[in-house]
């Protein structure tokens, strides 16, 4: 079971192939994390924006982690406005279960 909530078979093979990766990262936490989000934005994603995000789910997942969590600093290369966009999905200002 992947988590996707999105039905691949819609999709062009370079979108079917990110939503595969997103999904597949090899840690479950970095599987949600980016998964959820492409689940989200797929679908709207331009050809940059499928460029630069091809480009992030190459990196490492405690890389990833650490720059959405603000543990480290994100660096240059990889401070894009998706990346920016992937990081406010995934900020809660309220607690997530009430």
């Amino acid at each position: 079971m992947t988590g996707t909530s999105v039905s691949s078979s819609e999709l062009e093979p370079r979108r079917r192939r990110i939503l595969f990766r997103a999904w597949h990262r090899g840690t479950r936490e970095m599987d949600l994390l980016m998964g959820s989000f492409t689940d989200a934005e797929i679908r709207t994603m331009s050809e940059d924006d499928l460029c630069v995000f091809e480009l992030l789910i190459e990196a490492p997942d405690r890389d990833i982690y650490a720059w959405i969590t603000g543990k480290s600093e994100t660096p240059e290369n990889y401070d894009t406005p998706l990346f920016r966009r992937l990081k406010v999905f995934h900020t809660h200002s309220k607690p997530i279960h009430v």
